[in-house]
């Protein structure tokens, strides 16, 4: 059985622009909730990101519209990839530029989602 991060029950909450973005302990302390999560910078912003492996094209495709809905309930969109076998999601929060508590919440959630498939 694979552990649920507490973090995938729950919800995503408003954020402003002038939301402080996480500190570097605070993101530490998260990390260990989404181990197979990268924290990386890409154009200046850092992000969560992962590779999630799929048998077919098909498969990948599901996954992506799966993690879409989600996405679209929390109010809170990602970054995905789509390729023959594999998808690769990146959140983060476009309001602040940056990592807040919110896109760990929905690196969970997505998690549990490709656990179900």
């Amino acid at each position: 059985m694979i552990a649920v991060s507490s973090l995938a029950h729950e919800r995503c909450v408003a954020c402003r622009s002038d939301a402080p973005g996480l500190t570097g302990a605070e993101i530490d302390a998260l990390r260990s909730e989404v181990p197979r999560w990268s924290v990386l910078e890409r154009e200046g912003i850092g992000r969560l990101e992962r590779a999630f492996r799929f048998a077919n094209f098909a498969e990948a495709l599901a996954f992506t519209n799966r993690v879409g809905a989600i996405a679209e309930s929390e109010g809170h969109h990602p970054a995905i990839t789509t390729e023959w076998g594999r998808v690769t999601v990146a959140w983060w929060t476009h309001a602040i530029g940056g990592l807040h508590r919110n896109d760990f919440v929905m690196s969970a959630k997505t998690d549990v989602l490709y656990a179900g498939t």
